[in-house]
C-alpha cells in the first residue's frame, strides 16, 4: 500500500501539457493557456491573452507570436520550491555544459523531431500528413481547450508511420480504467504508434474543474500508471483483476468488458510517458513510465542537476537503468528567416519564459541559476496585470539560458551541445514551407544529432 512521504506536503502541482508555439504550416498557432496550467492552490491565478482577448484588469497581454519558440512540448509543473532570497535582483550567470548524475545515453540512436498537430478537428488529418510527409517523427496534442485524443484518432487514419502522442492528458480528470481504454483503441487504431502523455495539472483545476479528488499528486500518480498496466496485462493475458490502491481499486472485469488481445498484437501497450518538473513526480515518471516530458521552463542545467537525478532514482526502485529511457526534450528555440522573424520570436519568448517564472511552482529552476529573486519580481508585475513589462526583465543571459538562438543552421548544433547526450527526441517549430530546402537541412541535422 502507497503512504504518504513526509516530503508530500510539498508535491507539485503539476499543470497540462505546454506546447509553446509548435506550428506546422496551415495549422493555427497552439501555445497552452497558462492561466490554467501555472498556479497553485495559494498562487496568483494569472490570466494571459487567448484568441485575442486581454486578461481582466490588464492593459495588455503577453502577443502570441506567429514565430516560433518552441521545443517545449512538455508539460508538467514542478515542485513547490521553497521561498527564499528575497526580492533583490540576484546575480545572473550563463551556464555551460554541466554534469549531474548518469546520463540516459542514446547509443547512436536517431533524434527524434516531432511537431504539433492543433485542435481544429477539419484540419487534423491535413496536419497530420503534412507533418508525416515532412520527416516529423511524432506529432502531439495537449489537453487545454479541447479534448487531446480526438485529433490522434483522426490523424492515425491520414498516416502510415508517424508517431502520435499527448503532451499532455490531465490523468486526475480520469480514472485509469477509462484511460486504458482510450489509449487501448487508440494503440489498436494507429497499429503501435500512440503514445499516452500524461500530467497531474494542479488542484483547482482538478476539484473545481473537473470536480475530481485530488490529494499527494506524485503517489496518485504512481498508482495511476500501476493500475492502468494491471488492468491492460489483465486484457492481454486473461489474469484475474485484483489492483487495490490507497487511490484506485480494480477488481471487476468480465468477458463482456475485455477487449479482444489480438487487437495489440504485434506491438502490445501503448508506451506511456509523463511530464514532471518537481523531483517527486520525476523520480515516479522513472519508476513506472516509458519515457519523460521535460517543460519547457527547462535548463540545461536543471535537466541535469535535478531531472535526471531523480529519473535515475525512480529506475532504481525498480532495478532498471537509463538506457533505453526516452526523455522528450526542453527548450524553447528562438529563430527565423529575417530579422524581423528572430526579433518577433525574442519578444514572444521573452514574455512566455516570464510568464512561467512569475508562477511560484516554478522557482526552483530559477533558484537553480540564482535567480530566485526574479520570480519575486515577475510574480507581482503578473498580479498588476503588467504582462509586457514582464518580459523586459527577461535579459538576453536569461534567454539564452532557456532558449537556443540562432539562424535556423545554428539551431541543430547548439540543440546537440546542450542535450545531445541526455535526450531522444525533441519538438521543433519549423516554418519549413518559407524555404523547404533550408528547413529540411534543419530537422535532418537533427535527426542526426
Amino acid at each position: 500500500m502507497l503512504t504518504k512521504s513526509d516530503g508530500d506536503r510539498n508535491t507539485p502541482l503539476v499543470p497540462s501539457g505546454n506546447h509553446c508555439s509548435i506550428r506546422l504550416p496551415g495549422m493555427s498557432l497552439h501555445t497552452t493557456e497558462p492561466s490554467t496550467s501555472c498556479t497553485g492552490p495559494s498562487a496568483h491565478t494569472a490570466p494571459v491573452a487567448s484568441r485575442s482577448t486581454v486578461a481582466p484588469g490588464a492593459t495588455s497581454s503577453p502577443k502570441r507570436s506567429s514565430y516560433a519558440m518552441a521545443l517545449a512540448v512538455t508539460v508538467l509543473l514542478g515542485r513547490r520550491a521553497t521561498v527564499s532570497g528575497g526580492g533583490e535582483r540576484l546575480r545572473r550567470r550563463a551556464t555551460g555544459r554541466v554534469s549531474g548524475g548518469p546520463l540516459p545515453r542514446r547509443y547512436g540512436a536517431v533524434m527524434k523531431v516531432d511537431g504539433g498537430i492543433g485542435f481544429d478537428l477539419n484540419k487534423a488529418a491535413d496536419n497530420a500528413r503534412e507533418a508525416e510527409a515532412a520527416g516529423y517523427s511524432g506529432i502531439w496534442s495537449a489537453e487545454t481547450a479541447h479534448d487531446p485524443f480526438f485529433p490522434l484518432l483522426l490523424a492515425a487514419g491520414a498516416t502510415k508511420d508517424i508517431e502520435l502522442g499527448t503532451s499532455i492528458a490531465v490523468a486526475f480528470a480520469r480514472n485509469p480504467m477509462i484511460t486504458a481504454n482510450i489509449a487501448w483503441d487508440l494503440q489498436a487504431y494507429s497499429k503501435g504508434r500512440f503514445i499516452l502523455g500524461l500530467g497531474s495539472q494542479i488542484k483547482p483545476h482538478i476539484t473545481k474543474r473537473f470536480s475530481m479528488e485530488w490529494s499527494h499528486p506524485a503517489p496518485r500518480m504512481r498508482e495511476f500508471v500501476l493500475g492502468m498496466r494491471a488492468i491492460w496485462d489483465t486484457w492481454l493475458t486473461g489474469a484475474k483483476l485484483d489492483f487495490k490502491g490507497d487511490f484506485y481499486t480494480h477488481t471487476l472485469m468480465t468477458p463482456f468488458f475485455t477487449p479482444d488481445k489480438g487487437e495489440l498484437a504485434g506491438f502490445g501497450a501503448p508506451k506511456v510517458m509523463l511530464a514532471g518538473v518537481g523531483s517527486l513526480m520525476t523520480e515516479v515518471a522513472g519508476e513506472v513510465c516509458d519515457g519523460f516530458l521535460c517543460h519547457g521552463f527547462t535548463t540545461e542545467k536543471y535537466l541535469r542537476e535535478v531531472t535526471i537525478p531523480a529519473l535515475a532514482k525512480g529506475r532504481a526502485k525498480v532495478g532498471k537503468t537509463m538506457e533505453g529511457y526516452e526523455i522528450v526534450g526542453p527548450s524553447f528555440v528562438v529563430t527565423g528567416t529575417t530579422e524581423e522573424e528572430m526579433e518577433a520570436a525574442k519578444a514572444g519568448t521573452r514574455q512566455q519564459i516570464a510568464f512561467y517564472g512569475s508562477t511560484p511552482a516554478y522557482r526552483g529552476v530559477l533558484e537553480a541559476h540564482g535567480w530566485g529573486g526574479l520570480q519575486d519580481e515577475l510574480n507581482t508585475l503578473s498580479k498588476q496585470g503588467k504582462w509586457v513589462e514582464m518580459g523586459g526583465l527577461i535579459d538576453d543571459e536569461i534567454l539564452n539560458t532557456f532558449a537556443v538562438v540562432g539562424e535556423p543552421e545554428a539551431i541543430a548544433p547548439e540543440l546537440t551541445r546542450r542535450y545531445g547526450d541526455v535526450i531522444s527526441r525533441i519538438s521543433f517549430y519549423a516554418p519549413y514551407k518559407s524555404n523547404p530546402e533550408r528547413w529540411s537541412k534543419v530537422l535532418a541535422a537533427l535527426k542526426a544529432a
